[in-house]
Protein backbone atom coordinates (compact mmCIF):
# COMPACT_ATOMS: atom_id res chain seq x y z
CA UNK A 1 0.00 0.00 0.00
CA UNK A 2 0.99 3.56 -0.72
CA UNK A 3 2.17 5.99 1.85
CA UNK A 4 2.08 9.56 2.25
CA UNK A 5 4.21 12.35 3.54
CA UNK A 6 3.88 15.84 3.61
CA UNK A 7 6.19 18.62 3.68
CA UNK A 8 6.56 21.14 6.63
CA UNK A 9 4.05 23.77 5.33
CA UNK A 10 1.34 20.78 4.75
CA UNK A 11 0.61 22.23 0.88
CA UNK A 12 2.31 19.07 -0.53
CA UNK A 13 1.67 15.73 0.19
CA UNK A 14 4.64 13.03 -1.48
CA UNK A 15 3.01 9.83 -2.73
CA UNK A 16 5.51 6.71 -2.38
CA UNK A 17 5.33 3.16 -2.99
CA UNK A 18 7.19 2.68 0.53
CA UNK A 19 8.71 6.02 3.09
CA UNK A 20 12.27 4.20 3.75
CA UNK A 21 14.11 5.76 7.23
CA UNK A 22 17.08 3.09 7.34
CA UNK A 23 19.53 3.72 10.31
CA UNK A 24 22.52 2.14 8.61
CA UNK A 25 24.57 3.33 5.54
CA UNK A 26 24.82 -0.22 4.51
CA UNK A 27 20.97 -0.46 4.32
CA UNK A 28 20.90 3.10 2.00
CA UNK A 29 23.26 1.67 -0.44
CA UNK A 30 20.98 -1.99 -0.36
CA UNK A 31 17.38 0.23 -0.54
CA UNK A 32 18.88 2.28 -3.75
CA UNK A 33 20.09 -0.60 -5.42
CA UNK A 34 16.91 -2.83 -5.52
CA UNK A 35 14.56 0.15 -6.06
CA UNK A 36 13.39 1.42 -9.25
CA UNK A 37 12.88 4.91 -8.32
CA UNK A 38 14.12 6.78 -5.31
CA UNK A 39 13.91 10.28 -4.26
CA UNK A 40 15.32 11.69 -0.93
CA UNK A 41 13.37 13.43 1.61
CA UNK A 42 15.91 15.80 3.68
CA UNK A 43 13.80 17.98 6.45
CA UNK A 44 10.96 18.86 4.23
CA UNK A 45 11.00 22.46 3.85
CA UNK A 46 10.36 22.79 0.11
CA UNK A 47 7.15 23.84 -1.08
CA UNK A 48 7.17 22.34 -4.21
CA UNK A 49 6.86 18.53 -5.53
CA UNK A 50 11.30 18.46 -5.93
CA UNK A 51 10.91 15.18 -3.76
CA UNK A 52 7.95 14.12 -5.64
CA UNK A 53 9.12 9.72 -5.91
CA UNK A 54 5.91 9.08 -8.35
CA UNK A 55 3.01 5.87 -6.40
CA UNK A 56 6.21 3.02 -8.07
CA UNK A 57 8.88 4.75 -6.10
CA UNK A 58 10.32 5.01 -2.83
CA UNK A 59 11.26 7.77 -0.95
CA UNK A 60 14.36 8.07 1.34
CA UNK A 61 14.41 10.27 4.44
CA UNK A 62 17.87 10.12 6.20
CA UNK A 63 17.28 11.56 9.56
CA UNK A 64 17.26 7.97 11.57
CA UNK A 65 20.64 7.74 10.17
CA UNK A 66 23.46 8.10 12.91
CA UNK A 67 24.30 11.91 13.84
CA UNK A 68 27.86 11.98 11.89
CA UNK A 69 29.61 15.19 12.47
CA UNK A 70 33.70 14.40 11.89
CA UNK A 71 35.58 17.79 13.07
CA UNK A 72 39.28 17.78 11.30
CA UNK A 73 40.77 21.03 13.34
CA UNK A 74 44.00 20.98 11.44
CA UNK A 75 42.47 21.03 8.32
CA UNK A 76 39.61 23.06 9.49
CA UNK A 77 37.12 20.82 7.93
CA UNK A 78 33.97 19.16 8.80
CA UNK A 79 32.62 16.00 7.54
CA UNK A 80 28.47 15.80 8.08
CA UNK A 81 26.59 12.79 7.29
CA UNK A 82 23.28 13.48 5.05
CA UNK A 83 21.00 13.57 7.54
CA UNK A 84 22.42 16.02 10.17
CA UNK A 85 20.52 19.46 9.95
CA UNK A 86 22.49 22.77 10.93
CA UNK A 87 21.70 23.48 13.88
CA UNK A 88 23.24 19.89 14.85
CA UNK A 89 26.35 20.47 12.92
CA UNK A 90 26.86 24.36 13.95
CA UNK A 91 27.01 23.79 17.91
CA UNK A 92 29.28 20.70 16.90
CA UNK A 93 31.74 22.68 15.23
CA UNK A 94 31.51 25.57 17.59
CA UNK A 95 32.63 23.55 20.18
CA UNK A 96 35.72 22.76 17.82
CA UNK A 97 36.69 26.55 18.14
CA UNK A 98 35.64 26.68 14.04
CA UNK A 99 32.43 28.35 11.87
CA UNK A 100 30.74 27.81 9.03
CA UNK A 101 31.27 31.01 6.54
CA UNK A 102 27.30 31.67 6.79
CA UNK A 103 23.94 30.12 7.70
CA UNK A 104 20.44 30.04 6.11
CA UNK A 105 17.57 32.21 8.46
CA UNK A 106 16.38 28.78 9.97
CA UNK A 107 18.88 26.82 11.17
CA UNK A 108 16.79 23.67 11.25
CA UNK A 109 17.14 22.79 7.91
CA UNK A 110 18.91 20.05 6.42
CA UNK A 111 22.91 20.16 5.40
CA UNK A 112 22.47 18.07 1.99
CA UNK A 113 19.06 18.91 1.41
CA UNK A 114 19.96 22.87 1.23
CA UNK A 115 22.68 22.55 -0.63
CA UNK A 116 21.42 20.54 -3.01
CA UNK A 117 18.94 23.17 -3.56
CA UNK A 118 20.67 26.15 -3.68
CA UNK A 119 19.66 27.27 -0.17
CA UNK A 120 21.70 30.39 1.21
CA UNK A 121 22.53 33.31 3.99
CA UNK A 122 23.03 36.71 3.23
CA UNK A 123 26.04 38.94 2.41
CA UNK A 124 27.86 40.50 -1.08
CA UNK A 125 31.16 38.16 -0.08
CA UNK A 126 29.21 35.13 0.86
CA UNK A 127 28.09 32.45 -1.40
CA UNK A 128 25.56 29.99 -0.89
CA UNK A 129 25.94 27.25 1.69
CA UNK A 130 27.11 24.92 -1.16
CA UNK A 131 30.25 26.91 -1.59
CA UNK A 132 31.61 25.58 1.08
CA UNK A 133 31.46 21.93 0.10
CA UNK A 134 34.75 20.31 -1.03
CA UNK A 135 33.57 16.91 -1.30
CA UNK A 136 30.34 15.15 -1.94
CA UNK A 137 29.55 11.31 -1.35
CA UNK A 138 26.79 10.12 -3.03
CA UNK A 139 25.01 6.60 -3.28
CA UNK A 140 24.36 6.01 -7.12
CA UNK A 141 22.00 3.87 -8.95
CA UNK A 142 23.92 0.85 -8.28
CA UNK A 143 23.98 1.13 -4.74
CA UNK A 144 28.15 1.94 -4.63
CA UNK A 145 29.64 5.04 -3.18
CA UNK A 146 31.06 7.55 -5.22
CA UNK A 147 33.03 10.76 -3.82
CA UNK A 148 33.33 14.11 -6.00
CA UNK A 149 35.42 16.65 -4.86
CA UNK A 150 37.00 20.13 -5.93
CA UNK A 151 39.12 19.66 -9.11
CA UNK A 152 37.28 16.74 -10.26
CA UNK A 153 35.41 17.94 -13.81
CA UNK A 154 32.05 17.05 -12.44
CA UNK A 155 31.91 18.51 -9.34
CA UNK A 156 30.81 21.77 -10.19
CA UNK A 157 27.10 19.58 -10.64
CA UNK A 158 27.78 17.35 -8.06
CA UNK A 159 26.72 19.55 -5.40
CA UNK A 160 23.19 22.07 -5.82
CA UNK A 161 21.97 18.73 -8.01
CA UNK A 162 18.21 18.52 -7.19
CA UNK A 163 18.82 14.93 -6.07
CA UNK A 164 19.37 13.66 -9.58
CA UNK A 165 22.47 11.99 -9.09
CA UNK A 166 21.99 9.89 -6.19
CA UNK A 167 21.68 9.75 -2.23
CA UNK A 168 23.88 12.34 -0.44
CA UNK A 169 25.27 10.72 2.44
CA UNK A 170 27.93 12.82 3.38
CA UNK A 171 29.42 16.14 2.62
CA UNK A 172 32.86 17.70 3.24
CA UNK A 173 32.97 21.31 4.31
CA UNK A 174 35.57 24.05 4.68
CA UNK A 175 35.85 25.68 7.77
CA UNK A 176 37.07 29.21 9.52
CA UNK A 177 38.25 29.84 12.69
CA UNK A 178 35.19 31.04 15.61
CA UNK A 179 33.87 34.29 15.45
CA UNK A 180 31.71 36.16 16.77
CA UNK A 181 28.53 38.46 15.91
CA UNK A 182 26.22 41.23 16.97
CA UNK A 183 22.96 41.85 15.24
CA UNK A 184 21.42 45.47 14.75
CA UNK A 185 18.24 46.06 13.46
CA UNK A 186 16.46 49.73 12.11
CA UNK A 187 13.08 50.62 11.02
CA UNK A 188 11.90 52.56 8.18
CA UNK A 189 14.32 52.54 5.26
CA UNK A 190 12.47 54.44 2.23
CA UNK A 191 13.16 52.90 -1.51
CA UNK A 192 12.93 56.38 -2.78
CA UNK A 193 16.60 57.45 -3.37
CA UNK A 194 17.78 53.87 -1.62
CA UNK A 195 21.80 53.14 -2.59
CA UNK A 196 21.27 49.43 -2.62
CA UNK A 197 24.98 48.76 -2.76
CA UNK A 198 25.96 50.28 -0.09
CA UNK A 199 23.12 48.99 2.31
CA UNK A 200 23.59 45.53 0.84
CA UNK A 201 27.36 46.19 1.85
CA UNK A 202 26.74 47.90 5.43
CA UNK A 203 27.53 44.64 7.64
CA UNK A 204 28.86 41.05 7.44
CA UNK A 205 24.86 39.43 6.38
CA UNK A 206 21.75 42.03 5.74
CA UNK A 207 18.12 41.13 5.46
CA UNK A 208 15.92 43.87 4.30
CA UNK A 209 12.55 43.45 5.41
CA UNK A 210 8.50 44.95 3.82
CA UNK A 211 5.20 43.36 3.55
CA UNK A 212 4.78 46.06 0.11
CA UNK A 213 2.00 47.82 1.75
CA UNK A 214 4.19 50.80 1.47
CA UNK A 215 7.38 51.69 -0.30
CA UNK A 216 10.22 50.79 1.49
CA UNK A 217 11.44 48.56 4.13
CA UNK A 218 9.75 48.05 7.22
CA UNK A 219 13.02 46.33 9.07
CA UNK A 220 16.43 45.96 8.06
CA UNK A 221 18.91 43.41 10.14
CA UNK A 222 23.06 44.19 9.59
CA UNK A 223 24.46 41.66 11.03
CA UNK A 224 27.75 42.35 11.53
CA UNK A 225 31.34 40.35 12.54
CA UNK A 226 32.78 41.74 15.71
CA UNK A 227 35.97 41.28 13.75
CA UNK A 228 34.96 43.47 11.58
CA UNK A 229 34.17 47.75 11.50
CA UNK A 230 30.89 48.84 12.38
CA UNK A 231 29.43 50.68 9.55
CA UNK A 232 27.12 53.75 10.11
CA UNK A 233 23.87 53.47 8.83
CA UNK A 234 22.16 57.20 9.30
CA UNK A 235 19.54 56.20 6.38
CA UNK A 236 16.90 54.39 8.88
CA UNK A 237 16.17 54.36 12.54
CA UNK A 238 17.47 51.94 15.18
CA UNK A 239 14.77 50.11 16.55
CA UNK A 240 13.17 50.26 19.64
CA UNK A 241 12.32 47.06 20.52
CA UNK A 242 13.11 42.92 19.48
CA UNK A 243 11.31 42.49 15.85
CA UNK A 244 10.43 39.40 14.01
CA UNK A 245 10.36 39.60 10.27
CA UNK A 246 6.79 38.66 9.84
CA UNK A 247 5.01 41.58 11.74
CA UNK A 248 2.58 40.65 14.88
CA UNK A 249 4.54 37.41 15.28
CA UNK A 250 6.43 37.11 18.54
CA UNK A 251 10.39 38.04 18.79
CA UNK A 252 10.78 35.70 21.37
CA UNK A 253 11.95 33.00 18.74
CA UNK A 254 14.58 34.99 16.91
CA UNK A 255 18.21 35.45 17.71
CA UNK A 256 19.47 37.73 20.01
CA UNK A 257 18.91 41.56 18.99
CA UNK A 258 20.16 45.13 19.90
CA UNK A 259 23.84 44.67 19.66
CA UNK A 260 24.28 41.85 22.00
CA UNK A 261 27.16 39.94 20.70
CA UNK A 262 27.37 36.20 20.41
CA UNK A 263 28.84 33.19 18.55
CA UNK A 264 28.08 32.91 14.82
CA UNK A 265 25.90 29.99 15.03
CA UNK A 266 23.51 32.06 17.37
CA UNK A 267 23.02 35.27 15.27
CA UNK A 268 23.74 34.26 11.48
CA UNK A 269 20.21 32.98 11.91
CA UNK A 270 16.95 34.68 12.47
CA UNK A 271 15.48 32.02 14.50
CA UNK A 272 16.26 30.37 17.29
CA UNK A 273 17.88 26.57 16.93
CA UNK A 274 15.97 25.78 20.49
CA UNK A 275 12.99 27.41 18.61
CA UNK A 276 11.18 24.02 16.71
CA UNK A 277 8.81 25.55 14.19
CA UNK A 278 5.91 23.80 14.07
CA UNK A 279 4.04 23.02 10.03
CA UNK A 280 4.45 26.12 8.52
CA UNK A 281 1.13 28.37 8.21
CA UNK A 282 2.49 29.76 4.72
CA UNK A 283 3.74 28.98 1.27
CA UNK A 284 7.42 30.52 -0.36
CA UNK A 285 8.41 31.84 -3.26
CA UNK A 286 12.32 33.46 -4.24
CA UNK A 287 13.52 35.05 -7.00
CA UNK A 288 17.42 35.43 -7.64
CA UNK A 289 19.02 37.62 -9.96
CA UNK A 290 21.44 39.84 -10.87
CA UNK A 291 22.82 41.91 -8.07
CA UNK A 292 23.42 45.02 -10.07
CA UNK A 293 19.83 45.00 -11.10
CA UNK A 294 18.44 44.72 -7.58
CA UNK A 295 17.29 48.72 -7.49
CA UNK A 296 15.23 48.34 -11.08
CA UNK A 297 13.73 44.73 -9.64
CA UNK A 298 12.85 46.44 -6.33
CA UNK A 299 10.81 49.15 -8.18
CA UNK A 300 9.38 46.62 -10.55
CA UNK A 301 7.50 45.46 -6.81
CA UNK A 302 6.85 48.48 -5.78
CA UNK A 303 4.49 49.09 -9.42
CA UNK A 304 2.68 45.87 -8.11
CA UNK A 305 2.78 46.06 -4.62
CA UNK A 306 -1.19 46.58 -4.45
CA UNK A 307 -1.63 43.03 -5.81
CA UNK A 308 1.28 41.57 -3.68
CA UNK A 309 0.60 42.63 -0.58
CA UNK A 310 -2.52 41.23 0.58
CA UNK A 311 -1.78 37.87 0.33
CA UNK A 312 1.81 38.07 1.79
CA UNK A 313 3.53 37.72 5.42
CA UNK A 314 6.78 39.29 4.36
CA UNK A 315 9.03 39.54 1.74
CA UNK A 316 12.93 39.62 2.63
CA UNK A 317 15.80 41.18 0.29
CA UNK A 318 19.23 39.84 0.32
CA UNK A 319 22.31 39.44 -1.70
CA UNK A 320 24.46 36.16 -2.21
CA UNK A 321 28.01 36.14 -4.35
CA UNK A 322 28.50 34.25 -7.19
CA UNK A 323 29.41 30.61 -6.80
CA UNK A 324 30.42 27.84 -10.14
CA UNK A 325 27.53 24.87 -9.14
CA UNK A 326 26.16 24.53 -12.69
CA UNK A 327 22.39 24.86 -11.28
CA UNK A 328 22.93 26.92 -8.64
CA UNK A 329 20.31 30.13 -9.05
CA UNK A 330 24.05 32.12 -7.96
CA UNK A 331 25.61 30.53 -10.87
CA UNK A 332 28.08 33.19 -12.19
CA UNK A 333 26.60 35.93 -11.29
CA UNK A 334 26.79 38.85 -7.42
CA UNK A 335 23.01 38.22 -7.08
CA UNK A 336 20.22 39.47 -4.99
CA UNK A 337 17.56 37.41 -4.00
CA UNK A 338 13.66 38.29 -3.49
CA UNK A 339 12.30 36.27 -0.93
CA UNK A 340 8.45 35.92 -0.12
CA UNK A 341 6.16 34.47 2.74
CA UNK A 342 3.01 34.33 1.53
CA UNK A 343 -0.22 33.20 3.18
CA UNK A 344 -1.48 29.37 3.19
CA UNK A 345 -3.27 29.34 0.08
CA UNK A 346 -2.10 28.41 -3.13
CA UNK A 347 -5.41 29.35 -4.71
CA UNK A 348 -4.85 32.73 -4.32
CA UNK A 349 -1.28 32.98 -4.33
CA UNK A 350 -0.57 31.49 -7.41
CA UNK A 351 -1.70 34.13 -9.44
CA UNK A 352 0.14 36.49 -7.78
CA UNK A 353 3.09 34.29 -8.07
CA UNK A 354 2.23 34.82 -12.10
CA UNK A 355 2.44 39.02 -11.66
CA UNK A 356 5.54 38.76 -9.54
CA UNK A 357 7.33 36.56 -12.16
CA UNK A 358 6.33 38.83 -15.29
CA UNK A 359 7.49 42.14 -13.37
CA UNK A 360 10.38 40.54 -12.56
CA UNK A 361 10.78 38.95 -16.05
CA UNK A 362 13.65 41.34 -17.78
CA UNK A 363 15.90 40.20 -15.20
CA UNK A 364 15.88 36.67 -16.18
CA UNK A 365 15.22 35.72 -11.96
CA UNK A 366 15.94 32.16 -11.54
CA UNK A 367 13.69 30.41 -8.68
CA UNK A 368 14.90 29.28 -5.79
CA UNK A 369 14.71 25.17 -6.39
CA UNK A 370 12.50 23.99 -3.37
CA UNK A 371 10.29 27.15 -3.42
CA UNK A 372 6.59 27.68 -5.30
CA UNK A 373 6.97 29.44 -9.08
CA UNK A 374 5.74 28.86 -11.98
CA UNK A 375 8.51 29.91 -14.39
CA UNK A 376 7.94 27.85 -17.58
CA UNK A 377 10.48 24.54 -17.80
CA UNK A 378 11.77 26.25 -21.43
CA UNK A 379 12.33 29.51 -20.20
CA UNK A 380 13.88 28.29 -17.03
CA UNK A 381 16.14 26.12 -18.84
CA UNK A 382 17.39 29.31 -20.85
CA UNK A 383 18.98 31.11 -17.70
CA UNK A 384 21.56 27.84 -16.86
CA UNK A 385 24.49 28.11 -19.61
CA UNK A 386 25.65 24.76 -17.97
CA UNK A 387 22.55 22.63 -18.40
CA UNK A 388 23.65 20.32 -20.71
CA UNK A 389 26.86 19.70 -18.75
CA UNK A 390 24.57 18.56 -15.57
CA UNK A 391 22.53 16.86 -18.16
CA UNK A 392 25.70 14.70 -19.49
CA UNK A 393 26.39 14.05 -15.80
CA UNK A 394 22.94 12.74 -15.20
CA UNK A 395 23.09 10.45 -18.04
CA UNK A 396 26.44 9.40 -16.42
CA UNK A 397 25.71 8.35 -12.87
CA UNK A 398 22.02 7.58 -13.51
CA UNK A 399 21.49 6.61 -17.59
CA UNK A 400 17.98 4.72 -16.29
CA UNK A 401 16.78 7.57 -14.41
CA UNK A 402 16.51 6.12 -11.24
CA UNK A 403 16.72 9.57 -9.13
CA UNK A 404 14.73 11.41 -11.78
CA UNK A 405 11.13 12.23 -11.25
CA UNK A 406 8.33 14.85 -13.05
CA UNK A 407 9.90 17.87 -11.82
CA UNK A 408 13.66 16.68 -12.32
CA UNK A 409 12.30 15.92 -16.12
CA UNK A 410 11.01 19.69 -16.63
CA UNK A 411 14.53 20.66 -15.72
CA UNK A 412 16.67 18.17 -17.74
CA UNK A 413 14.58 17.82 -20.88
CA UNK A 414 15.66 19.23 -24.10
Amino acid sequence: MAETVSNWAGNITYAAKEVHRPRTAAAVRSIVAESARVRVLGSGHSFNEIAEPGGDGVLLSLDALPVEVDVDTAARTVRVGGGVRYAELARQVQGHGLALPNMASLPHISVAGSVATGTHGSGVGNGPLAAAVREVEIVTADGSTLVIGRGDERFGGAVTSLGALGVVTALVLDLEPSFEVEQHLFTELPLAGLDFETVASAAYSVSLFTDWREPGFRQVWLKRRTDQPLADFPWAAPATEALHPVPGMPAANCTEQFGVPGPWHERLPHFRAEFTPSSGAELQSEYLLPRARALDALQALDAIRAAVAPVLQTCEVRTVAADEQWLSPAYGRDTVALHFTWVEDTAVVLPVVRQVEEALDAFEPRPHWGKVFAVPAGVLRGRYPRLGDFRALVRELDPAGKFTNAFVRDVLDD
